[in-house]
């Protein structure tokens, strides 16, 4: 498996690009208030040229450490960005039909009992767990790290950024609300927990009011785990641990009201298409590392040898 020198743009960089090539695009078809308009564009102009200088600079001044944590800024940024995009509310029609998938699942299919059979223990743990959605990306990080394969950095973070912003991307189209919001009281939990306490409190002031679908929380937590199963497949468990952590965030979101249940399954989805996305980018890379890596050993074994010199 090669590793990643720093030498050139790094796919997940071309990831991040596309992307905000996209939400400027978006930023000049939408129908956009002016102030909307031009911050989101200022917003992807800057983070365009940012990623276009990013590889060009020696090591010295760009750390590799600071490039690593600079793609969970550009997320953090696409984020933000899409809650410009907001659009005044609508009839909520899309969360009338995906609420009747709630109320089957959670009520009829006996979910929610099932959840709160042991009292707060399982509530309190499932929002533990989505709180736990806003440092699953430098925890990803921090296991290369310990694992000391830093290295593979881009392959890891690869997965992370394309399965959250392939998830943001859908945002303009499916304008929403949280079921919280939209349907107040109802399939709310029996038991209030500090969790959601303070789940609650980030949502109300860190949140954006675009869409709920797909669920960024549950493909950018798939993304982790996937992309986790791919840098380190010599550690599997590390991958497996954090991708049935992303399946418990996506049964948190439903359960908490965070999300209806088709944002989650929507949110998986978009993961995997970007994950799949992933490992054939990276395929293409190893092999066309392969082929120069071979050019250069058949250029150097068909040099002649160094002449002997008399002094």
């Amino acid at each position: 498996m090669p590793d990643d020198n720093g030498s050139r743009p790094r796919i997940t960089e071309w990831i991040l690009g596309g992307y905000f090539a996209y939400s400027l695009l978006l930023a000049a078809v939408l129908p956009l208030s002016a102030e909307a308009r031009v911050r989101s564009a200022f917003a992807s102009l800057v983070a365009l040229a940012s990623l276009h200088y990013l590889a060009r600079f020696p090591a010295r001044y760009v750390p590799v450490s600071l490039r690593n944590l600079l793609p969970i800024a550009g997320v953090l940024l696409a984020y933000k960005q899409m809650g410009w995009f907001a659009r005044p509310g609508g009839n909520h029609e899309l969360e009338e039909s995906w609420v009747q998938w709630d109320r089957m699942l959670l009520v009829d299919w006996g979910l929610k009992d099932a959840i709160e059979m042991l009292g707060p223990v399982l509530p309190g743990l499932l929002e533990l767990l989505y709180l736990l959605t806003y440092v699953v990306g430098p925890a990803g990080l921090l296991i290369l790290l310990a694992c000391g394969r830093i290295e593979r950095a881009d392959r890891y973070l690869a997965f992370f950024v394309a399965s959250a912003v392939a998830s943001y991307a859908f945002y303009p189209y499916f304008p929403s609300e949280p079921p919280r919001t939209v349907f107040p009281g109802e399939l709310f939990g029996e038991h209030d927990t500090v969790f959601r306490e303070l789940n609650w409190w980030i949502l109300g002031r860190g949140g954006i009011h675009t869409s709920v679908f797909p669920s960024g929380h549950v493909s950018s937590a798939c993304g982790v785990g996937f992309g986790l199963l791919f840098a380190l497949p010599e550690r599997k468990r590390y991958g497996i641990a954090m991708t049935a952590l992303a399946f418990g965030i996506a049964l948190a979101t439903v359960y908490g009201r965070y999300h209806y249940a088709v944002d989650a399954g929507a949110g998986l989805v978009a993961s995997c298409a970007a994950s799949l996305a992933c490992m054939y980018a990276f395929r293409r890379q190893d092999a066309s590392s392969g082929v120069r890596e071979d050019a250069a050993r058949h250029r150097q074994e068909r040099k002649p040898p160094p002449r002997d010199t008399i002094s």
